[in-house]
Order: structure tokens, then sequence, then C-alpha cells
């Protein structure tokens, strides 16, 4: 079963799809452009049963908070020092990642880290 959680950030809310056993290897899904974690709304269930899988929607994507750009540096750097963060407040210490488009310059920038 898929639940539906928000995290705060920092001040800021982000909104996160989770699933799986807590124990289980932890599985990042990080959704493309312009979607939200909906777009694992299928995958989700199917893997649920070997990991502990979190799918947030990217900050301005979906039910995350999305800032004016004005107050905001919407930027790959940014967004990954968030979802980097966000993965400390739900205590993903140690994890895989899948990528898909927008998510990946974000993944990608977590996995150098």
């Amino acid at each position: 079963m898929t639940a539906y959680r928000t995290a705060n950030v920092d001040g800021f809310n982000i909104f996160y799809r989770e699933a799986g056993r807590p124990g289980a290897p932890k599985l990042l899904l990080l959704h493309g452009f312009p979607s939200s974690g909906h777009m694992f709304r299928d995958l989700i269930p199917l893997l649920a049963d070997r990991f502990h899988i979190v799918a947030p929607d990217l900050p301005g994507f979906g039910r995350s908070d999305m800032p004016q750009a004005s107050d905001f540096t919407y930027t790959f750097d940014r967004i990954a020092a968030i979802i980097d963060r966000f993965t400390e407040v739900v205590g993903f210490d140690r994890y895989a990642i899948y990528v898909f488009d927008y998510g990946a310059p974000t993944g990608f920038r977590l996995a150098v880290k």
C-alpha cells in the first residue's frame, strides 16, 4: 500500500509517496518533467515487496511547495540540495536512485555528492 506524506525540509514542504518495509533496501524515485511522483503509481506496487520506496514531488512540481521564482532559485543544484536534505529528513541514509528525465540531473548530483 502506498502512503501519501509531506515532509518539512527546512520550511519547504515536499510531498511524497512511500511504500515498502522500512528495513528493506531503500529506493528513491525521481520523476521527470512536467510530471510528479504520480508517474510512478504503477511501478511502486511492483517494487514495494522488495524495497522501501519514496517518490517525492520535486520542488515546484505536483503537491510540493512551489515558491515564486523571485523567492526561489530554480536550478538543479538548488533542487538537488533540497532533495538531499529531504532524504535526511525521511531517514534515507543509504539508497539507490531511479532517475527519469528531469530527475536525472538532480539524482546524479546526489550520487556524486
